[in-house]
């Protein structure tokens, strides 16, 4: 479905001193095609899909690398690197999002997490608004032990939080691991990335995050 065209008020021509039939018809005709325009507006948003026609604000980002905790049981905001979807924010080169408008909204994440230890580790992700954290947002994801050396283990950690922010506030989306994986000096938890591969079959790039955040109400 196409965007719905905005519906502008016409520049009605300005009434004589006397009375003139071609004005008023020139009026009239004026008022007519506007009034069908704002009927058909109307009623496109009153269709099953006139929602459709809408544009509201939103952001859809994911990060294309590997992400890891600046340390063990040590708050780490997760990163994005690129936006496919965005409209009334703005992502930030430190993986915050400044909204642009008012509202209520709903934000969505998928982490992929691995564990490259051979014990059972557990991962917490929350949500701050302006570095504040934001009440019943957070999430603890257990992740099993390796399968063995050098197989790791897999968890998604998803969750959908409902949430209230000013325009010009920043959102940023923070993790900790129990234990956090350095290479060369320590096993533990990160996010990882996959690119796309074409063996054992075909499919597309897994990104180490993935998120979205939609306009639910205005506040």
């Amino acid at each position: 479905m196409a965007k719905i065209n905005a519906v502008a008020a016409p520049n009605l021509i300005i009434a004589p001193d006397t009375y003139s039939q071609s004005r008023e018809e020139q009026l009239n005709n004026e008022l007519r095609l506007y009034f069908n325009r704002l009927n058909t507006y109307l009623n496109t948003l009153q269709d099953t899909s006139g929602g459709a026609g809408l544009s509201l604000p939103h952001i859809a980002a994911e990060y294309s690398a590997d992400q890891f905790a600046d340390g063990d049981d040590t708050p780490t905001l997760v990163l994005w690197d690129s936006a496919p979807s965005l409209q009334g924010f703005i992502l930030n080169a430190d993986g915050t999002a400044t909204a642009l408008e008012d509202g209520v909204y709903k934000i969505d994440y998928s982490l992929q997490f691995a564990n490259t230890e051979n014990v059972a580790l557990d991962a917490q992700v929350w949500l701050q608004v302006n570095s504040e954290n934001v009440a019943g947002s957070s999430s603890i994801f257990t992740l099993p032990a390796r399968k063995s050396s050098g197989v790791y283990s897999y968890i998604v950690g998803y969750s959908s939080i409902v949430f209230e922010i000013l325009a010009g506030q920043k959102v940023g989306l923070w993790w900790a691991a129990e234990k956090a994986y350095e290479s060369g000096v320590q096993d533990g938890l990160y996010m990882y990335n996959q690119a796309a591969i074409t063996s054992p079959y075909n499919a597309p790039s897994n990104p180490s995050a993935i998120g979205s955040i939609t306009f639910v109400s205005r506040s």
